[in-house]
């Protein structure tokens, strides 16, 4: 074998190894033969390198089965971490992780706004660096740093083309100006991929093989997992369910096409609703008077859940509206890709999503195709506001841990049926 190929092979027996390792929990060097197919020679060589490299530790032996004990790996979880960063209009969400996917520390600051895009990436930068050094953690244990925004992906630029209130970003080159700021490298994606992502790198998901998250934030998209991997379609754009056609003669949406679920049924469609209904508008504190800043999209939308919540009927009907709209789109989805699980997730739905769910949940209940067949579970995220920021930094742990799957064979109890006599680390 080759030297580049030699390297590609131990790069991928390191990722399969690191991969059902963090999968496991805890897991026997044996159970790992087991699991990844590679010969007892292979695994003790990564092994060893692994625990060299302090990514992987020895934690103990698993019970007796009437042979020797096995000794039980680990991932070290605080060996190497990952920035996540969710930019939008409205929002800059940040976390670190640990290795295993845990969220060491977060935090939210103002979003891009109508800022040119170099002074935002300088506030970044040092926005980052804070977030790293609160938590006392050197740059060289950082793997990179993972930046997600609304999409789509263009396939010629690191930026996007972009939403209409962040048009001004359309051509600049986020990625690589973030990564000269930083000194990290960066990797970038669609928030809504970035979401499903997130979901279930933290073990949201469980054992469901077809997956999608239904985001919505500013806008409306969806992330969709088959096999614990990320589908993105030829481009990276695929599940961009906010601009399926709900209504052939609907009002105009910024993406060029009419009556799309995003123009019919996100937060900019509920809030020019809101505004165009004086007493609802005043019920709900959005009027706003004679040079006054009006508030984000995302702020609007929050008083338009509040009222509605304080029970004022014409909030709660504009709300459930938009519910039926996204319920429908979700049966779309569902029907398509024959889900197992569809979460609810995104900072919109962080706020609302008391409202959302039971509509969602009721139409799929009542008209999702293979219903005889199967129900699709429904449920909201327990990280809806933040998703998007923990799949921004899973996508550097993915370069770090997550191999290409093909003849990776993951038998249903990853600890060889063993009974680990340590926990597994939450941190």
């Amino acid at each position: 074998m080759s030297g580049p190929a030699r390297a590609t092979a131990h790069a991928s027996s390191r990722a399969a190894v690191l991969d059902v390792i963090r999968a496991a929990g805890t897991i026997s060097r044996v159970g790992l033969v087991n699991a990844t197919g590679f010969t007892g020679a292979t695994i003790s060589t990564v092994v060893r390198r692994l625990i060299d490299d302090g990514l992987v530790v020895e934690t103990g032996r698993a019970e007796s089965t009437g042979g020797k004990r096995r000794v039980l790996l680990q991932l070290n979880q605080s060996s190497r971490y990952a920035v996540g960063v969710h930019l939008d209009h409205a929002g800059i969400t940040y976390v670190l992780t640990n290795l295993g996917g845990s969220v060491v520390a977060r935090m939210s600051r103002a979003g891009a706004g109508a800022e040119d895009p170099p002074a935002v990436v300088e506030r970044m930068a040092g926005e980052v660096g804070a977030l790293i050094e609160g938590v006392g953690v050197g740059r060289e244990r950082v793997l990179g740093l993972g930046l997600v925004s609304p999409g789509p992906l263009t396939p010629t630029s690191g930026m996007r083309l972009t939403p209409p209130l962040m048009r001004h970003w359309e051509d600049f080159p986020l990625d690589r100006a973030l990564q000269q700021a930083t000194g990290l490298p960066v990797v970038s994606d669609n928030d809504a991929t970035a979401a499903a992502l997130g979901e279930h790198w933290s073990g949201g998901v469980g054992a469901a093989a077809t997956f999608a998250a239904l985001y919505m934030g500013t806008g409306i998209g969806a992330g969709l997992l088959v096999d614990g991997m990320a589908y993105r379609g030829a481009s990276g754009n695929a599940g961009e369910i906010g601009h399926s056609c709900l209504a052939v003669d609907g009002p105009q949406c910024w993406c060029g096409a009419q009556g799309c679920v995003e123009a019919l049924a996100g937060p900019s469609a509920v809030v020019a609703a809101a505004r165009a209904d004086r007493a609802l508008a005043r019920a709900a504190g959005l009027a706003g008077g004679p040079g006054r800043r009006r508030p984000s999209v995302t702020a609007d939308f929050a008083a338009v859940t509040r009222a509605a919540r304080r029970g004022e009927p014409g909030a709660r009907a504009l709300l459930e509206r938009s519910a039926r709209y996204l319920a429908v789109a979700a049966r779309t989805l569902a029907n398509v890709m024959d889900l197992e699980l569809l979460v609810l997730t995104g900072p919109s739905l962080a706020i609302a999503g008391s409202v959302y769910l039971p509509v969602v949940r009721e139409e799929l209940d009542r008209a999702f195709f293979s219903r005889a067949a199967h129900p699709v579970a429904v449920r909201l995220s327990r990280s809806a506001a933040t998703a998007p920021a923990i799949g921004a930094a899973a996508l550097v742990l993915q370069s770090e841990l997550v191999p290409l799957r093909q003849g990776l064979r993951l038998p249903e109890n990853l600890a060889d049926s063993e009974p680990a006599p340590v926990e597994r680390s939450s941190a």
